[in-house]
Formats: structure tokens, C-alpha cells, sequence
């Protein structure tokens, strides 16, 4: 198993000098076979991660602090380890760089190698992230609604459509999701889009369907693509996307996003990040 290599859960220094060789991809289709996913994927995607412990020195040696936005696409072999771009990421930090576009050709280079795959990189020094006020998900919070809840694994039999045989266009969301890690067994905290069209979903039966993750050990990418394939088995809308947001932890947040159709996420930034 690929766990067993993990940094997660192990005591690991802090690297002294630039060190790409800590990244440590994990392949997407260990994740996707679980789900019955043995071809192309049925979805559409990226995973957008903010790291906000970002640091090198100047050509003076004065050190530079900012935020960085990876956007890996779904589509490339292997996601990243958490703990291993955190490492990588603090090998910078004695490291001295000419310009911010030489440090995000740098991080570009080396995280595309590892997920086998392009991917894209922001970097927002100083004060310029600020841009990122925080916003809300939009359309409908499911959280008040009053449902009695037993199940915290998770219960694709939850799933169902709502009397009447409605077809709409609608956005729902939640701020209920929790997962846990599968290595270390951390809590995860995120709150989660789901925007369809197609036959009404009963709102009651999605919200429990979300509380079922609480105690579910996986990967956040992994969370997700398992919530958008069980919500288009069992609900078969014409279209469909997944969208988490989860909380920062060790200065890094990952929020993936799957979609039946090419599109991009809500570029938003929650209460909680």
C-alpha cells in the first residue's frame, strides 16, 4: 500500500536546502478503483491547494514571505501527499530566488513532475493576496434543515429524489462535511457544493448522505470523486458538480473539484480559511 511510504504520521525534519525529491506523489487510481472507476474518469476536474507557509530570500538574502495557489488537474497520474509539499514547499525557505516567477517556475517544475502532469502556479507576495476577501458558496444552505441523523459512514442509500419528479437547476451546500484523515486519523473540516440540473434531489436525504463522511478515512480528492459518482449513480443528473473546500491544516488547504462538464470552480475563500 502506498500509505506505508507516506510522510503522514511519521517524525520527519524539517529539510535544510531545496529538496524536490521529498514530494511524494500517490497514484489516482488506487483511490478510483474502490469506486468501480477503471477507465477514463466520468468527471471532469482540478484540485486547487493555497499554501499560505510560503518563504524564500532574495537575492540580498531577505526573506520573502507570500501565498501560493497550485491548481492540479485531475486528470494527471498522481496527486501530491500532503505533508510532502509541505516539506518541499519549507525547503525553500534558505533557497534564493531572482524573481516570484522564478520560485513559481520552480514549484511548477517540480510538483508536475511528481503528479505526472502540467499544472499552474499562482503566487501572491505581501499584501497582494488580499484580493481573496471572503465570500460565501452560492444557492441554498441544506444545514438547517431539521434531520435526524445515525449514520456517520458513509450511506449512498441516503441518496434519493425528491417527491414529484421536479426537474431544476439548483445550487446546494453544506458546512457539515467532515473526513478524516486516512493515515493519521486528523479530522478534516470542509464545506461542500453540489450545483446540478436534472430531478430534484431530496435535500433531506443529500444532507444526511454528507453527515455519513464524519468518521470516513480517505484522501480529500478522494472524498469528493466518491460523493460525485455515488450522487450520478443514484440520482442521475444531466449535470453535475462536487466542490469542497476544506480547512487549512499545516499552512496548506486543498479543495477539489469535480465536474460531468468542462467548467471552473468558484474562485471563493470561506469564514473558515
Amino acid at each position: 500500500m502506498t500509505e506505508k511510504k507516506l510522510l503522514l504520521g511519521a517524525d520527519t525534519d524539517y529539510p535544510a536546502s531545496y529538496s524536490p525529491q521529498l514530494l511524494h506523489p500517490i497514484p489516482r487510481q488506487e483511490g478510483r478503483q474502490a469506486l468501480g472507476i477503471l477507465g477514463a474518469e466520468p468527471f471532469f476536474g482540478v484540485d486547487l491547494w493555497t499554501a499560505y507557509e510560503l518563504s524564500w530570500l532574495d537575492m540580498r538574502g531577505k526573506p520573502v514571505v507570500a501565498v501560493a495557489e497550485l491548481s492540479i488537474p485531475g486528470s494527471t497520474l498522481n496527486l501530491v501527499e500532503s505533508k510532502s509539499l509541505k516539506l518541499y514547499l519549507n525547503s525553500l525557505n534558505q533557497e534564493r530566488y531572482r524573481s516570484v516567477e522564478e520560485v513559481a517556475r520552480t514549484i511548477e517544475r517540480d510538483v508536475s513532475a511528481c503528479v505526472v502532469g502540467p499544472i499552474l502556479v499562482g503566487i501572491h507576495p505581501g499584501d497582494s493576496y488580499r484580493h481573496m476577501g471572503l465570500g460565501s458558496l452560492p444557492g441554498i444552505c441544506l444545514d438547517d434543515l431539521p434531520v435526524e441523523v445515525d449514520a456517520y459512514a458513509p450511506d449512498p442509500s441516503l441518496l434519493g429524489l425528491a417527491d414529484g419528479h421536479t426537474v431544476v437547476s439548483e445550487s446546494l451546500y453544506s458546512h457539515l462535511l467532515k473526513t478524516n484523515c486516512p493515515v493519521t486519523g486528523q479530522p478534516d473540516w470542509a464545506s461542500i457544493l453540489i450545483r446540478y440540473s436534472g430531478p430534484a434531489i431530496d435535500r433531506e436525504g443529500l444532507l444526511r448522505y454528507l453527515v455519513s463522511f464524519r468518521n470516513h478515512q480517505d484522501f480529500h480528492e478522494q472524498c469528493v470523486e466518491r460523493i460525485f459518482t455515488e450522487i450520478r449513480e443514484l440520482c442521475q443528473p444531466d449535470t453535475l458538480e462536487v466542490y469542497a473546500r476544506y480547512t487549512r491544516r499545516g499552512g496548506l488547504e486543498i479543495n477539489p473539484y469535480r465536474s460531468s462538464v468542462q467548467s471552473d470552480p468558484p474562485r471563493v475563500r470561506l469564514s473558515r480559511q
